[in-house]
């Protein structure tokens, strides 16, 4: 595929922009926030500097971590109910989520809370303190293992006691904040390709095929959709519960690019699209080089995907920052234009830390370029 001029770029971007000179545009502007290389939910004051960053440079749309490492960001009834833990107790006495609702929506950005950790029990920690509390509920790959993928632990997405823990905590996220909505990412709902292989799991199987076993080999084709179904209808539970309790709610994905995300993951997400259980979804073009993200965001066109009548539901996420890594801000900008361009109007950032590394560079190339005026969100919100 060729390489798409950055001049001319630039110049598709601003054709395609919604509005003309003086309008405010249309576009989500959205980061997540995480609780890793970043100190921002560690106290209020922290999280009302960073709403204030984002605000001062035009965002418009967070997503702050809720459910990783085994605990929640927020005093969880769930949690404490199962095991005992009401809070990441680096948190306890206050509530980040609630803060970062209050922190946001005071400055008219919308609040999208992640469960980040999904159906991953731990990380390196051989299935943490919810698979020790728990045994049964944890995914087997085809040897009987405790099911690792990445340095990732997981619980069986297939046992409806572990889907329905975690319902019950996105139910509370739902009932209890004035949250926008609610996400899911490349673990939720997911499951590795390698894995399926439970008790559990080859007793639902047998049950439904004569008696017949689970494939050995996980990536039959046969055996990868029956396992991507049940993922699809929990992704249809969780949207359903959702709009039940708050129909304005936002239910958003953040899944990896398709078909890798079906061929490793399970995440058939473009079934959540057709189906109506996705009403924004961020898959996570994260690549290197203006190169890749460029051939990588055409495969993730609704074009390209099958989902030509579904407009506004696809917003790319853009790797910036991760480890000593950071986006140089030309190919920051050219991937924006690049969005812009193909039709996508808007996109998240994983993640926050990025933009003020370096005095604040990425943020403020954003704000002098395709971030100079402030935006419209492509949906209603309760803010």
């Amino acid at each position: 595929m060729k390489t798409i001029p950055p001049l001319l770029l630039l110049a598709l971007a601003l054709l395609a922009a919604p509005g003309c000179a003086g309008d405010r545009p249309v576009e989500l502007r959205g980061v997540w926030l995480t609780n890793v290389d970043s100190r921002v939910l560690e106290s209020r004051a922290g999280i009302a500097e960073a709403m204030q960053f984002l605000a001062d440079h035009n965002f418009n749309i967070v997503y702050p971590v809720v459910w990783n490492k085994g605990v929640t960001l927020y005093p969880s009834a769930v949690m404490d109910s199962l095991f005992g833990i009401r809070i990441d107790t680096m948190y306890r006495g206050r509530d980040p989520l609630a803060e970062v609702v209050e922190e946001a929506h005071r400055r008219g950005i919308a609040v999208v809370p992640w469960f980040e950790f999904g159906f991953s029990s731990s990380y390196k920690l051989n299935g943490g303190h919810l698979l020790a509390r728990k045994p049964g509920w944890a995914a087997r790959d085809g040897s009987g293992a405790l099911l690792l993928k990445n340095g990732f632990e997981w619980m069986d997405a297939y046992n409806p006691e572990v889907q329905e823990f975690l319902l019950a905590m996105i139910r509370e996220v739902a009932s209890g904040y004035d949250v926008d909505g609610v996400q899911g990412d490349d673990r939720l709902p997911a499951q590795p390709s390698e894995g399926g292989y439970s008790e559990y799991t080859r007793s639902l199987y047998r049950r439904q095929h004569g008696g017949a076993e689970p494939p050995a080999d996980f990536r039959d084709a046969d055996w990868l959709r029956w396992r991507a179904d049940i993922l699809n209808a929990f992704a249809a539970r969780v949207h359903g519960e959702v709009k039940a309790i708050k129909p304005h709610l936002l239910v958003t994905w953040s899944p990896s690019v398709y078909p890798w995300s079906y061929e490793e993951y399970l995440q058939d997400w473009p079934a959540w699209v057709r189906a109506g259980h996705a009403d924004l979804v961020h898959p996570q073009v994260y690549r290197y080089s203006h190169e890749e993200y460029l051939s990588t965001l055409a495969t993730q066109t609704p074009a390209a995907l099958g989902l030509s009548g579904r407009k506004n539901v696809i917003y790319p996420g853009v790797l910036i920052s991760l480890g000593p890594y950071l986006i140089p801000d030309d190919e920051l900008t050219h991937a924006v234009a690049t969005n812009r361009a193909m039709g996508f109007n808007g996109e998240v950032f994983f993640f926050f830390e990025g933009l003020r590394r370096e005095n604040a560079r990425l943020a403020r190339a954003l704000l002098t370029t395709h971030y100079a005026r402030p935006a419209s969100l492509p949906f209603p919100t309760r803010n």
